[in-house]
């Protein structure tokens, strides 16, 4: 199963291709990777709801429609909130499953629900990031939007502390998901805008199969 973050956090990109992009098809790959391999897969898209439930199926056709659908979902919701896609996971799946969450994971507040998820299924977690979300560019002052609650601020960006404090908050965020992933037993892989990431997938599925 997949479970695709499309908030709107997701469209920031500087380098190659936006988070979205890349979500994009990294899910894609894992899609035809399941059918490939007689498997079945679905997809569970949300923002801060339920944006779409795609139930698993086999087959190339399937694989091919579940592209479709991520190259053409526009979200409602504007906000992120892992948790209710979690809870719907674990409601609608049954046996044990191998989930995907594909997110740059700018939320809070799911620890519960992918502690209960890990304990059934085995879950791993791709946090794509984009450079600036970690280094922020000294570019003088700014106005800057939030992609999800719409506020704008104003940002000295050529102020080292500010650059700083910002630095800071992308290693605190990074840092409580790792917490949370490993005190819930499930995987976490990073991948940054612009670098390969069907090398830093070859690596994980390696690392498994020892």
């Amino acid at each position: 199963m997949l479970l695709v973050d499309i908030s709107n956090s997701a469209l920031f990109g500087t380098v190659t291709a936006r988070k979205r992009d890349i979500i994009t098809e990294i899910a894609a790959v894992v899609s035809f990777s399941a059918v490939n391999n007689a498997d079945k897969v679905g997809v569970i898209f949300y923002s801060d709801r339920i944006e779409r439930y795609i139930p698993p199926k086999k087959g190339k056709q399937h694989a091919l429609f579940i592209v479709r659908e991520l190259l053409g979902m526009e979200p409602a919701g504007k906000g992120t909130a892992l948790s209710a896609a979690l809870r719907y996971f674990h409601n609608t799946t049954r046996q044990k499953s191998i989930a995907f969450i594909l997110s740059d994971f700018l939320d809070s507040g799911f620890e519960d629900t992918l502690r209960i998820a890990g304990k059934k299924h085995d879950v791993t977690g791709i946090k794509i990031y984009d450079p600036v979300d970690k280094d922020l560019p000294d570019a003088g002052l700014i106005q800057v939007k939030d992609a999800e609650s719409g506020q704008l601020e104003w940002v000295d960006s050529s102020n080292g502390f500010v650059r700083y404090q910002y630095e800071q908050a992308f290693f605190q965020q990074t840092a409580y998901c790792a917490s949370v992933f490993k005190k819930s037993g499930c995987d976490l892989l990073h991948v940054k805008t612009g670098d390969d990431y069907v090398r830093v997938l070859q690596r994980f599925f390696l690392s498994r199969n020892r």
